[in-house]
């Protein structure tokens, strides 16, 4: 059987690319399972600064392989592993950038939401349109929601409209809409300048963002207070500080951006 999903590193950069566009890169239990298995990777793998969720095709992903939907086997529909890649991806140490040339729709939509950053092309196009087909966007509201705004959730979830990449980024679900020609650009802009971070203090820093934060600002500043100190005091913390005074690029930056 063909691998629907590849993965390649170059320069810091972890490339993972859906490769089934045969079924619009819907979300098929083999995608599903390789996708996996190629974020374990990238994670595991200390020359990975950066991940890239990319693909082929003129579909970024068209949500749920509906002809496996059909099926009353649970595991064939995606319902325990679509909820755990959205919760691997979106508290992946490594950061993840999401890089769309074409549409994504439902549970693809779920995936732009759960990255750390999101790059498409203006002419790229999306929907929640599960209410269309008597269903409930309810897993991927759990990463959707947090980046929408509320009057734009209900409308966007209720109607199942499609709108366009430059309404994507006006509400929140992507950084950046730009002209397709300049996608690639783009999206190294911003690999480029993820790279330049500590892999630890990355990493701390996305679960601080999206931890729940204590109910007192005094408890607030406390666990910030240690956080802050057991950086700055730290190895990778010493070797930046270090290399600042030394006006050179600290050793975890990638040889090529050096």
């Amino acid at each position: 059987m063909d691998e629907l999903v590849h993965f390649e590193v170059a320069d810091g950069v972890g490339t993972i690319t859906l490769d089934s566009p045969h079924n619009r890169n819907a979300l098929s239990a083999q995608l599903r399972r390789e996708l996996k298995a190629h974020l374990d990777a990238a994670m595991d793998d200390d020359a990975v600064r950066v991940i890239v969720l990319a693909h082929t095709g003129k579909v970024f992903c068209a949500g749920m392989d509906l002809k496996e939907s059909r099926s009353a086997d649970s595991d064939q529909q995606g319902v325990n592993e679509f909820p755990a890649l959205l919760e691997q991806i979106w508290t992946s140490p490594t950061p993840v950038v999401a890089k769309l040339a074409g549409p994504a729709r439902a549970g693809g939509v779920g995936l732009v939401a759960a990255c750390d950053i999101a790059v498409a092309a203006e002419t790229a196009t999306f929907a929640f349109t599960e209410v269309r087909i008597g269903v409930v966007p309810a897993v991927i509201s759990v990463t959707v929601l947090p980046r929408l705004d509320a009057r734009q959730a209900h409308e966007l979830f209720l109607t199942g409209e499609t709108f366009d990449g430059a309404r994507a980024a006006q509400i929140g679900l992507l950084n950046s809409a730009v002209p397709a020609e300049r996608l690639d650009e783009e999206v190294k802009r911003y690999t480029d300048m993820l790279a330049l971070g500590g892999p630890n203090a990355l990493a701390a820093t996305k679960a601080m963002l999206t931890a729940q934060r204590p109910a007192s600002m005094s408890e607030d500043f406390a666990e910030m207070l240690e956080l802050s100190a057991k950086h700055f005091a730290g190895e990778e913390g010493q070797e930046g500080i270090t290399a600042f005074a030394e006006k050179r690029k600290p050793s975890w930056v990638p040889d090529a951006l050096k």
